[in-house]
């Protein structure tokens, strides 16, 4: 069996001078880190973090100490020439956000844009990675999928494009726009399957799979907490509604004894299903 010196101290591993090394960091779970990412934060010359704070207490458990600059939204311009100068004189640097991978839905892709615009040299060290991590339990299809980010952050152009995707669709999300987002989706893609992914390999992690008006109803009596990663079913264009060949009692059925909503829940999901009024469903349903 290997050891973790032979894993690790491989020539292949070695820090190089003039690069920069993009370095994921647990998302939640500190046993998640890998031995390289260790091996390239303790060696490189710097590293460049999106809060040096929250990237302090990382080193302070590795029992690394190493100089820190900070980049983030609100500074990467400013930063862009420092940190390539730095490169270019010959120093390592390691790109970390606070939590997973560098450059997705982070700043960190334009450091990598302005380091190839300097001909330095840009290589990642792999590791955790929330959309993906979402994707493996979210049971929807992981064959072709499509990374949105965050919905807010879009074009309004690109939002209207995202219905007609028929891959899977992976949205991060924050507890304070989780509302919004849900009525948002819903309004877009109709009320298609969703997995929200919360705290991922935290000790509160929680897979919730339901449906998008599923979703609204319930965040509608609790409050959400945590940060979310949504994995949506894509544009199934021949498909019809799950409740389509249900009656009405059948489909408020559905909603009571599968999904566990009230009388009043099951109501309310029904009539937004089937874009009625929550009285003709009352009647229909009480007939």
């Amino acid at each position: 069996m290997k050891t973790v010196n032979s894993v690790t101290d491989t020539s292949k591993n070695k820090i190089e001078a003039s690069v920069l090394y993009i370095v994921a960091t647990p998302v939640g779970n500190m046993a998640d880190i890998s031995y390289r990412a260790v091996k390239t934060l303790a060696e490189v010359d710097f590293i460049a973090a999106e809060d040096t704070r929250v990237t302090g207490k990382l080193l302070s458990q590795l029992d690394i100490s190493k100089p820190m600059v900070s980049y983030h939204e609100h500074n990467k311009n400013s930063q862009h020439k420092y940190i390539t100068d730095r490169i270019k004189s010959g120093d390592s640097c390691a790109l970390v956000t606070d939590a997973g991978t560098p450059a997705i839905s982070d700043p960190g892709y334009d450091l990598v844009k302005a380091c190839i615009a300097e001909n330095i040299k840009v290589t990642s060290v792999p590791g955790a990675n929330a959309a993906i991590t979402a994707l493996t339990v979210a049971g929807l299809d992981t064959s072709q999928f499509m990374f949105i980010g965050f919905l807010n952050k879009l074009e309004k152009t690109k939002i209207e494009k995202i219905q007609t995707y028929d891959c899977t669709l992976v949205f991060y999300e924050a507890p304070h726009r989780l509302k919004e987002t849900l009525s948002e989706l819903y309004n877009l893609l109709g009320d298609r399957k969703i997995t929200l992914c919360r705290e991922l390999t935290k000790l509160n992690e929680e897979i919730i799979r339901m449906t998008i008006n599923g979703a609204i109803t319930l965040y509608d009596t609790i409050d959400p907490r945590g940060e979310y990663v949504l994995v949506i079913d894509g544009n199934v264009m021949d498909e019809s509604p799950f409740w389509s060949d249900m009656s009405v009692t059948e489909h408020a059925d559905y909603y009571m004894n599968v999904m566990n909503y009230t009388k009043n829940e099951a109501i309310k999901s029904v009539a937004k299903d089937r874009k009625v009024s929550k009285n003709t469903i009352y009647k229909e349903f009480i007939n």
